[in-house]
């Protein structure tokens, strides 16, 4: 061992987590409706299959592009050669012409800001290593992704710091929460260098109000720090309120000439609004011209293919296209999440009201043996190995309260999710057969307890009075 680095044989990759050990059971044991029908059902992976066939029946319309071909011929070997890191101008144009349309065009994107990257777990790692030092800290509002354990810390030695948000008001960042969590960073002797939101969230499934994003911009202003949104999911809100990016904001409060507009940066990628996360297609953006070139040069250690790149600078580029994808991605998203939250209804199960993503952040609390963390892990494994439906536990997202669990939707058909529904009604209902039988013997124990010590009293009274004769 000691041959090895302390990255190699230290525990800070978070795989441990129940988010990734989830994920083993269901590998080894993963539902089909044919092969496997008692198999595990994946509920715990982010991910749009819902649209696959409108980029099919794309690419089948567009066979120059698919064959890396320009006016019918083939650039196969000017794309299989030496690629310049900036990437192909091409590309992103059509990224940042896509990113201006899923935010209703109220704004726009500079090509020459944007830096390629291979997924959004290399941006947000790469923009740690441009923002801050090991040891350095960032603040997350709860509950938040359980990736961000291994993005954002594993490599770079950042810190995460929580801010911690509750149910009370729908799990939204307050003023009193920001400060909290800032002093106690320092508490830890930790220098914060910023803040990072999803939005919209994930876990949550819901956009920020335009109060929370004004509340993050006064923070970071006063405290002089940076602020990253993750906007991964800002092409998936299928109901209102609408999405607003923190570009948005920065422009409608005129901030364009203020040192808070350099400190500002957004991460976005294709993998969740596009559904497609293996092509590991990522972007940061910033106003900065220093993060930017210096982020430029660290994506050499996670490129794009240029192959990817041509092919998705052709489909990005057919507008009659995106505006068809998102529309009918809008309603395919909308029309799952409310079968999902029909099925959990009808288990006796609520969950916060959602807009935007591919999971609800279901509530059951109720199901819980007692308030805590150990109780949430119980009823996981139950949910796991006995309903056979991999789902994410609130702990894992950091969440200060227990049994909240994140549930996605998008990444299985309407058959499989009714069937998982039904699992989990007749699992909600053995639950509550099952507590109705304790409490019957617990009422006839206690009905049998107070025969007894009525007839005891009885007893003693009569003998008691044969006594005094």
């Amino acid at each position: 061992m000691g041959l090895l680095s302390r990255k190699v044989t230290c525990n800070s990759h978070g795989q441990d987590s129940s988010y990734f050990l989830g994920w083993q059971e269901y590998e080894k044991n993963p539902y089909h409706e044919v092969n496997n029908p008692q198999g595990i059902i994946q509920m715990g992976l982010a991910e749009n299959q819902l649209s696959f066939d409108l980029p099919e029946s794309w690419l089948a319309k567009n066979a120059d592009a698919a064959g890396f071909k320009r006016d019918g011929q083939s650039i196969f070997k000017e794309l299989a050669l030496f690629q310049d890191y900036h990437g192909l101008p091409a590309f992103k144009k059509a990224l940042v012409d896509f990113m201006a349309e899923i935010r209703g065009n109220k704004v726009t994107f500079d090509p020459n800001h944007i830096v390629l990257t291979a997924g959004a777990t290399s941006a947000n790692e790469t923009l740690m290593f441009c923002l801050a030092e090991q040891g350095d800290a960032f603040l997350l509002p709860t509950p938040y992704y359980p990736g961000f354990d291994r993005d954002l810390k594993w490599r770079t030695g950042v810190e995460i710091v929580p801010i911690q948000c509750t149910s009370s008001n729908r799990f939204q960042i307050t003023a009193p929460a920001l400060e909290e969590a800032y002093q106690q960073a320092q508490r830890k002797n930790l220098r914060v260098k910023g803040v990072l939101v999803t939005n919209p969230s994930n876990p949550l499934g819901t956009t920020m109000r335009r109060d929370e994003l004004d509340l993050l911009i006064n923070f970071i202003t006063d405290k002089e720090i940076h602020l990253i949104s993750d906007e991964i999911y800002s092409g998936t809100v299928f109901s209102s309120p609408g999405f607003v990016s923190i570009m948005e904001v920065l422009k409608d409060r005129s901030l364009e000439q203020t040192p808070v507009w350099e400190r500002v940066h957004i991460v976005y990628s294709l993998s969740k609004d596009l559904g497609l996360p293996g092509f590991r297609v990522g972007a940061i953006y910033s106003n900065d011209p220093i993060v930017v070139a210096a982020a430029t040069k660290m994506s050499s250690f996670g490129l794009v293919s240029s192959q990817t790149q041509y092919l998705l600078s052709a489909m990005l580029s057919d507008k009659k296209f995106t505006k068809e994808y998102m529309a009918k991605n809008h309603k395919r998203l909308q029309k799952q999440q409310s079968k999902l939250v029909s099925g959990l209804e009808k288990a006796g199960i609520g969950c916060l009201e959602s807009n935007a993503g591919l999971f609800c952040w279901v509530d059951m609390r109720h199901l819980l043996s007692s308030n805590t963390f150990e109780a949430e892990m119980e009823l996981w494994k139950r949910i796991v190995y006995d309903v056979k439906l991999n789902i994410s536990p609130g702990s894992s997202c950091h969440c200060s309260e227990p049994g909240w669990f994140r549930v996605c939707f998008s990444n299985i058909s309407e058959d499989t999710l009714k069937l998982a529904m039904q699992r989990l009604k007749s699992f909600v209902d053995s639950i509550a057969i099952n507590d109705q039988s304790h409490q019957e013997l617990k009422n006839s124990r206690k009905k049998f307890r107070t025969k007894w010590v009525f007839r005891l009293s009885f007893q003693s009274f009569h003998d008691r009075e044969q006594d005094e004769r």
